[in-house]
C-alpha cells in the first residue's frame, strides 16, 4: 500500500498520513548548516559536524522511534495539538507532509485551524527557517496560542549523551524578549570558556512569553506529548540554570474567519572572533550583533519567501545537467530528481548522520566519499575538486589511507585507522571521473600533502601512483591483492579471528602471518589500474602507462587462473589460503561483488566467464527484491571470515540485499549487451518502483536504502538504513551512464544505451563542459544491439560524440 504520492511537477513526495511504517525524512542544507526533518517534524540540526557542532538534541533507539524535533504546539481554547501529529498525537482533520529539494512543508488542520510550516535552510546561511502560516478556516473568530519548542544539545553530541555529571550543571541561556527583530533565546552553554559559538532561536514578533527550562516546560515525569506549558496555555517564563536548556516562545493570535497570520522562526548558529565574544567588559553578555543581523535577514515572511525561491532556483539549476524524458514516469522521477538529490545528500553527509547513523560514530569515508563523487561530480564539479583534495590529503606516503576523516577538521580518524586495502584504488576512480567530467587535468598537478602533514606535498598524480603501487606491492601467493582489514565489504575480516564479545572486527589487531587475498580488489585493480594507465598516457608518461597496463594484464590473468571457480568468480582466499565463495562450500558459495566488478572490468568477456558468472548471479542471488550479497547465508559464526557471519541469515552482509553492489551487476549486464535484464534488476531495488509495497519496504519510497532483507530473512523485502548509502551514486551511474548510456569521457560524450524493450523511446538532455546535448533514442531492445549515432544530421562511427564548444547545442539521434 501507499502512504502518499509523488508530485512530479512540484518535485515533491507528499506524505498523506503521519502513520508511515517508519519515520520518512528529508535533509535541509547543502553548505555548512544542516537539518534532518521527518514527516512528523522530528530530527535535529547541526553546523558542519553532527558530532561536534550539534544544535538540537535527538534520541535514537527510542520509543516512539521519532523522539525529538522542532515542534509547534497549538492551544485552541483548551484543545492542545501539534500539526505534525507528533508529539501530542491528537487526531488531525487533515495532515500532509511535503518533502522537496532542501525543504519540507508540514500542514495540519484541526478544529477549523490550519497550521502550515515550511522548513528550509537558506543558501549562504547557517540557520534553519520555519515559516509558519496559521489560518482560521472556521466561521467564528479564534484566539489561539502557539508554543514553539526546540531542545538544545550541548554541542558535542557524544558527550551530551554520556557526561551527565557535568552536563546537568552547565546549561546556560540568555533571553531577549524585546530584540530588534522580535524575541530571541540564546543557547550559550560553555561559551564562557573555550567556545566561540552559540545558537539562537528567534521569532519575528514580540513573544507573549518564553521558556528555556525543559523540566518546567514539559512537567515532571511527563513526555513531550504531555507538555505542561502548552496545556496550561501560558508560558512559565522559565530560565534554564544547569539542567536541560530549551527554546520556546509563546505567541497569542486572534484570527477572524478566513484570516491568516505569518510567523518566521529562525534557529541559527553564530560564531564570534575571540576579540568580539562579549558585549560587556565583565564578559557576562554575549555579543549578539551577528545574531541580530541573521534575524534581521528573516524578519518578515517576504524575506523568508525570497530566500525559499532562491533555494528552489538553485536546485532547478543543479538538476538541469542531466535529465531524461521517457514513457516510464518512475524512471524519469528517479533520474531527474530523487536519485540526483540523494547523491547530493551523500556528498554532504557521507555516512555520518541519518535516522540510522547517529552522527557520532563515523566521519567522512575515504572509500565512501570517492564513490559518492561518481554521483555528484556532474552537479558540482568545483566542490568535487575540493573533496578530492580533502580525501587525498588523508593518504599515507605508502599509498594506504585513513579509512575515515572528520568533516570539521578534515584530518584522518585515528579511531578507525587504516588497513582497508581497497581504499587507495577508489582515489583513482574519483579523480578519473572528475577529469572526464571537467577536462581539468590541472588537478593532477595540485600539491597535496600526505596525512595532512605540511611540507609533504606532492602533485596529486603522485598520490594516484602511490595508490596504484600499494596494490602492486601488496599481493599474495596467487598474485591477487592482499585484503588487509577488509576490502569493500567491511565485514569480510579474514585476518581478525575475533572471539571477544564487543570487540571491533575492523579495528582489532589483525593476526600476523596469513596471506588472505581479495578477488574483488583484483577486479577493482583491473578497472581502475587501467584508468591510472590512461591518465599517465595523457600526461605523456608512456613508460609509466605501459608498465601499468602490463601489471593490469597480469592481474586479469591471475583472476581468470586462480580467481575462477568454474561457474563464478571466487570471493577471496582466507588466512590459510582456502578459497572463499566456492561451490565446494555448503554456505557462502557465491558472492555478488566479484561477479559484478569483474564483468565491469571486462574480465572474462572473451572466454565466456563473465557471462557465466552473471548467469549464476541470476540463478542463485537474484530475488524479487534485488540480488543478495551471497548465498547460502551463514548459519553459524565463522571465525576465519569475521563479522559477515555474525548477522542472522538474510540481513546485511550475510545474505542481505546490499543494494550498493546491485548496480555493479546491472552495469555488468549492459557490458554484455543484456539491457533487458539490467533494467529488470534496476527496478527491483529502485524505490519508486517499490512504492506500492511500502508496507513491506517500510522506508522512504523516494530514496535508496542500503539494505533490503534477503530471501533467507524472516521479513524478506524489508529495507533498512535509507539515504546514506553508496547505492545512490552507483545506481545513478548505472542508470544514467549505462542503461540510458550517456557518460563523459576524456575526448567526448559516450552514447551507448542498453535498457531493453521496456523503454522504446527516450530523450536525454546532458550538459557537459558548457555544451548541451539532446540525445533522442529509438530503442528496439534487441539483446546485444548497440546504437548507431547521427550527430547534427551526420552519421558517425563508434559511440563517442566529440565535445562541442561551450554554449552550443548538439542533437544526437540514436537507433538500436
Amino acid at each position: 500500500m501507499r502512504y502518499g504520492y509523488f508530485d512530479d511537477d512540484a518535485r515533491e513526495y507528499v506524505v498523506t498520513t503521519p502513520h508511515t511504517p517508519y519515520p520518512w525524512i528529508n535533509y535541509l542544507g547543502s553548505e555548512k548548516f544542516f537539518s534532518l526533518v521527518s514527516h512528523q517534524a522530528g530530527g535535529y540540526s547541526f553546523y558542519r559536524d553532527a558530532k561536534m557542532r550539534r544544535l538540537t538534541r535527538y534520541r535514537y533507539n527510542n520509543i516512539p522511534a521519532d523522539a525529538g524535533g522542532r515542534y509547534l504546539y497549538v492551544h485552541d481554547e483548551g484543545d492542545v495539538w501539534t500539526p505534525s501529529w507528533l508529539p501530542v498525537k491528537a487526531d488531525l482533520d487533515h495532515f500532509e507532509a511535503r518533502h522537496g529539494l532542501g525543504y519540507s512543508r508540514i500542514t495540519g488542520t484541526r478544529g477549523g485551524l490550519k497550521v502550515d510550516t515550511l522548513f528550509f535552510v537558506p543558501l549562504g546561511e547557517d540557520a534553519e527557517i520555519q515559516r509558519v502560516t496559521v489560518t482560521n478556516e472556521s466561521d467564528a473568530e479564534k484566539t489561539v496560542t502557539l508554543f514553539s519548542f526546540v531542545e538544545f544539545c550541548l554541542w558535542n553530541a557524544q558527550d551530551d549523551q554520556t557526561n551527565y555529571q557535568r552536563n546537568l550543571s552547565i546549561g546556560e541561556v540568555e533571553i531577549e524578549q524585546e530584540g530588534p527583530h522580535g524575541s530571541a533565546i540564546y543557547h550559550r552553554t560553555e561559551y564562557r570558556e573555550r567556545r566561540d559559538h552559540y545558537a539562537v532561536f528567534g521569532v519575528n514578533t514580540p513573544a507573549d512569553g518564553f521558556d528555556t527550562d525543559r523540566d518546567t516546560f514539559v512537567g515532571q515525569y511527563n513526555g513531550l506529548g504531555e507538555a505542561a506549558v502548552p496545556r496550561s496555555g501560558v508560558s512559565a517564563n522559565s530560565v534554564a540554570s544547569g539542567w536541560y536548556p530549551i527554546g520556546s516562545h509563546s505567541v497569542k493570535l486572534t484570527l477572524a474567519p478566513g484570516e491568516s497570520r505569518d510567523l518566521v522562526y529562525t534557529l541559527g548558529y553564530v560564531e564570534n572572533p575571540d576579540e568580539e565574544k562579549w558585549a560587556d567588559d565583565d564578559h557576562q553578555l554575549i555579543n549578539r550583533q551577528r545574531a541580530h543581523d541573521l534575524l534581521g535577514r528573516f524578519a518578515t515572511a517576504e524575506q523568508a519567501d525570497a530566500a525559499f525561491e532562491a533555494l528552489r532556483a538553485h536546485w532547478t539549476g543543479l538538476l538541469s545537467t542531466y535529465s531524461v524524458r521517457s514513457t516510464d514516469e518512475k524512471l524519469d522521477r528517479m533520474v531527474n530528481v530523487w536519485n540526483q538529490y540523494q547523491c547530493m545528500v551523500t556528498f554532504n553527509m557521507s555516512r555520518s548522520a541519518s535516522f540510522f547513523e547517529t552522527g557520532i560514530g563515523r566521519g567522512m569515508g575515504f572509500r565512501d566519499s570517492n564513490q559518492d563523487l561518481l554521483g555528484f561530480v556532474h552537479l558540482i564539479p568545483e566542490r568535487a575538486r575540493e573533496r578530492i583534495i580533502d580525501i587525498a590529503s588523508t593518504q599515507f606516503a605508502d599509498g594506504s589511507a585513513y579509512h575515515q576523516y572528520q568533516p570539521l577538521t578534515k584530518r584522518g580518524n585515528n579511531d578507525i585507522g587504516s588497513g582497508f586495502n581497497d581504499d587507495p584504488l577508489w582515489l583513482i576512480a574519483g579523480v578519473a571521473a572528475y577529469v572526464k567530467e571537467t577536462g581539468d587535468f590541472s588537478i593532477l598537478d595540485e600539491p597535496v600533502p600526505f596525512d595532512n602533514e605540511p611540507g609533504s606535498e606532492v602533485p596529486l598524480f603522485e598520490h594516484l601512483t602511490r595508490s596504484f603501487e600499494f596494490t602492486v606491492e601488496n599481493r599474495g601467493p596467487h598474485g591477487l591483492p592482499l585484503i588487509g582489514r577488509a576490502d569493500w565489504n567491511d565485514c569480510l575480516n579474514l585476518n581478525c579471528f575475533s572471539t571477544t564479545p564487543g570487540e571491533s572486527f575492523q579495528t582489532t589487531e589483525n593476526q600476523a602471518g596469513g596471506a588472505a587475498e581479495s578477488v574483488f580488489i583484483a577486479a577493482q585493480f583491473v578497472l581502475y589500474g587501467q584508468q591510472y594507465a590512461d591518465l599517465a598516457a595523457r600526461r605523456g608518461l608512456a613508460d609509466v602507462s605501459s608498465r601499468a597496463s602490463e601489471l593490469v594484464e597480469e592481474m586479469r590473468t591471475a583472476v581468470l587462473k586462480d580467481g575462477w571457480d568454474g561457474q563464478w568468480f571466487l570471493r577471496a582466499y582466507d588466512y590459510y589460503g582456502t578459497p572463499v565463495g566456492t561451490d565446494a562450500d555448503p554456505e557462502g558459495k557465491i558472492w555478488i561483488e566479484p561477479q559484478g566488478f569483474a564483468t565491469m572490468a571486462g574480465i572474462g568477456l572473451e572466454s565466456g566467464a563473465a557471462e557465466q558468472a552473471l548467469d549464476s548471479v541470476g540463478e542463485l542471488l537474484a530475488t524479487d527484491h534485488g540480488m543478495v550479497l551471497q548465498y547460502p547465508a551463514y548459519t553459524t559464526y565463522q571465525v576465519q571470515l569475521g563479522e559477515v557471519s555474525t548477522y542472522p541469515p538474510g540481513y546485511k552482509e550475510n545474505g542481505g540485499i546490499f543494494c550498493h553492489n546491485n548496480p555493479w551487476v546491472i552495469i555488468g549486464e549492459t557490458v554484455l549487451g543484456r539491457g533487458e535484464r539490467a533494467f529488470d534488476y534496476y527496478k527491483r531495488i529502485t524505490p519508486a518502483y517499490r512504492e506500492d509495497i511500502s508496507e513491506v519496504h517500510k522506508l522512504e519510497p523516494y530514496v535508496y536504502a542500503q539494505m533490503i532483507a534477503g530471501k533467507e530473512a524472516v521479513r524478506h523485502g524489508e529495507a533498512k538504513n535509507s539515504w546514506l548509502t553508496g547505492t545512490a551514486a552507483w545506481n545513478f551511474v548505472a542508470v544514467s551512464q549505462h542503461l540510458l548510456g550517456v557518460r563523459t569521457d576524456y575526448d567526448g560524450l559516450v552514447v551507448d544505451p542498453q535498457i531493453g524493450p521496456d523503454v522504446p523511446t527516450f530523450t536525454v538532455t546532458r550538459v557537459a563542459r558548457g555544451a548541451t546535448y539532446e540525445i533522442s533514442v529509438t530503442n528496439s531492445g534487441a539483446q546485444g544491439s548497440r546504437g548507431a549515432l547521427v550527430v547534427d544530421g551526420t552519421p558517425i562511427e563508434g559511440n563517442t560524440v566529440p565535445y562541442a564548444p561551450a554554449g552550443s547545442t548538439v542533437r544526437v539521434e540514436v537507433t538500436l
